[in-house]
């Protein structure tokens, strides 16, 4: 025989050996027991499988659908879609503009494509003149408004209130040293743009509606949430250095309260966000979305792996500074814990060989992946079958019995040895390689941590849709440092009133904004306290259970004024 003639002699893809056997039963002649031997069958599954071909039940080739294999006019217009959205203008409009340059297109593809780039739709707009609604002005309240009422369209947000009283989010806001304006405190802007994120409204929505509720600027002891014309010009005053001041206060916190510890180690990951609209001088990097390079952000994440919680976050990177970033972050989390990071978990993007010869030298331990090679693959699949190790993996989905090979090398560039994990059996065509200075944990346990990296960006994904991190180009930009900043304290505060709810500690933000955060009431201020009355929804029960009508918090930008909680009767 020829060579490649094994490919039809001895098939290895179990719908290409059917069709084999079929082949050989039918036109060759060949007995069934003789095909049975030949391919692996029993004689009853050759008698089988040729009694549903004769029925028609067996599909071995599809035809190819004929016409275009890919978006036809959506690729063509998608950035003049985006460039116009930028300029505040609708679905409609956007589809009328583009048709009158000579490119006819529908308003549902116009929406296809801003709903593939994460973009929301704009709020409702009237016919005719738009009714003129004045906000009240944002200030801190005066006299406290005793006896009144406020129907508050977003009084599920006090729910959230418990958990800033108990971060304490004044006293770090004072000690980050954020700037204030004569009208408005540090704190009353920081807290409006941290209800705004808790909202999770779509920043192209801009900030009106919350400060439009006469209810809502009660939570910070203001008449109003300011507009979003203070709230922009206000993150563009606030500083790096300020923003590290306030995670630092917040970890420190978060790790008394136990909602991390860094013990179990650390997910680090980059994210690029990708600006929209005008030219900005940004650097390109590297959108997965988009699959390209782009003008964009490059955000660094980092997230406690034990708890799932973002711990750390800089928008302030450059291309220049990114390789060194997990060692900013390593003397950034010693400067808060006392004590060095555990495991630091990254892909081989995140950094460079001669950044890990320092984190060898100072000991810190990680783990990450080594880029396939020629001649290490051509080394591992000359390696015999007893020098791999079958392991099992207890979790969910495929690929739980994986075959590990462990080595040490010596790369170009790092003065230490290193151990080399090479996995095989999980779904990839050539072994995945890990490389680590973790001398103590088995090679299994490092590549069951190594796939739980996965987690990070998930948590991602949750960010990017529920508190719009991708928005840069909206009705309210923002400093995107602030913005990620704002993005770990949202976080933390939705993980802190998980906690205190049964059933629902490993909630999503999404899951408890939607089951309870989004929700109407009544704001009732009295002399000493405020009690919020809160519209019985189906997961009323749960807040019920929670103890939140037992609720006496008192909230110390209300002056010792205590926060109650009313639920109507079941």
């Amino acid at each position: 025989m020829r060579p490649g003639a094994e490919f039809f002699t001895a098939p290895a893809a179990p719908l290409q050996r059917r069709y084999e056997a079929l082949r050989s039963y039918f036109v060759e002649g060949v007995s069934a027991p003789e095909v049975a031997r030949r391919y692996g069958y029993s004689t009853a599954t050759v008698h089988q499988l040729a009694s549903e071909l004769r029925a028609g039940r067996t599909e071995f080739f599809r035809s190819s659908k004929p016409g275009p294999k890919g978006p036809r006019k959506a690729g063509r217009v998608r950035d003049r879609v985006l460039q116009l959205r930028a300029e505040d203008r609708s679905v409609t409009d956007i589809a009328d503009r583009i048709t009158a340059e000579g490119t006819p297109v529908s308003a549902p593809t116009v929406w296809g494509i801003l709903h593939a780039e994460g973009i929301e739709r704009l709020g409702r707009r009237h016919e005719g003149p738009a009714p003129r609604l004045e906000p009240v002005r944002a200030r801190r309240i005066g006299g406290w408004p005793a006896g009144a009422r406020f129907e508050c369209d977003h009084a599920g947000l006090y729910l959230l209130l418990p958990e800033i009283v108990e971060l304490g989010l004044d006293r770090l806001v004072k000690a980050a040293r954020y700037p204030g304006t004569r009208v408005l405190s540090a704190f009353h802007s920081l807290g409006s743009l941290l209800l705004l994120k808790e909202s999770r409204r779509g920043r192209a929505a801009n900030a009106f509606p919350l400060g439009a509720d006469p209810g809502l600027g009660l939570l910070l002891g203001l008449e109003a949430i300011p507009k979003a014309t203070h709230l922009t010009s206000y993150s563009y005053r606030v500083e790096r250095r300020a923003n590290v001041a306030l995670m630092e206060g917040l970890a420190r916190r978060c790790r008394e309260l136990g909602l991390y510890s860094g013990e179990a180690g650390f997910n680090l990951d980059f994210h690029a966000i990708r600006h929209h609209g005008e030219q900005v001088p940004l650097e390109e990097h590297y959108v997965p979305a988009r699959s390209q390079r782009t003008r964009a952000v490059l955000t660094f994440f980092a997230q406690d792996h034990a708890s799932t919680e973002m711990v750390y976050a800089n928008a302030d990177c450059t291309k220049a500074e990114q390789a060194r970033e997990v060692l900013s972050f390593a003397e950034y989390w010693a400067k808060v814990s006392g004590d060095e990071p555990g495991l630091l978990v990254f892909d081989s993007k995140l950094t460079t060989y001669e950044v890990l010869d320092e984190l060898c030298e100072r000991g810190l331990r990680f783990l990450t992946l080594r880029t396939r090679g020629a001649k290490v693959i051509e080394a591992l699949a000359a390696l015999p079958a007893s020098a791999w190790t079958t392991c099992y993996l207890k979790r969910s989905g495929r690929h739980r019995h994986p075959q590990i090979h462990e080595d040490v090398v010596q790369l170009k560039g790092i003065s230490r040895a290193l151990r080399q994990i090479a996995v095989r059996n999980i779904g990839h065509e050539q072994p995945t390689l890990l490389i680590t200075n973790d001398t103590d944990t088995s090679a299994r346990d490092l590549f069951g941590r190594y796939a739980e990296r996965m987690v990070i960006e998930n948590e991602l994904d949750a960010d990017i849709s529920g508190f719009h991190l991708n928005a840069l180009s909206s009705g309210l930009p923002l400093n995107v440092d602030l913005d990620t900043t704002l993005t770990v304290v949202a976080g933390n505060c939705y993980r802190l009133l998980a906690r205190k709810l049964p059933r629902y500690e490993l909630a999503t933000p999404d899951r408890l904004w939607r089951h309870f955060v989004d929700d109407t009431g009544s704001v009732n201020v009295f002399d000493d306290h405020v009690r919020i009355d809160l519209a019985l929804r189906t997961y009323t029960p749960v807040l019920i259970d929670a103890g939140f009508p037992e609720l006496d918090i008192p909230v110390p930008w209300w002056g010792g004024r205590r926060l109650r909680f009313g639920f109507p009767p079941r």
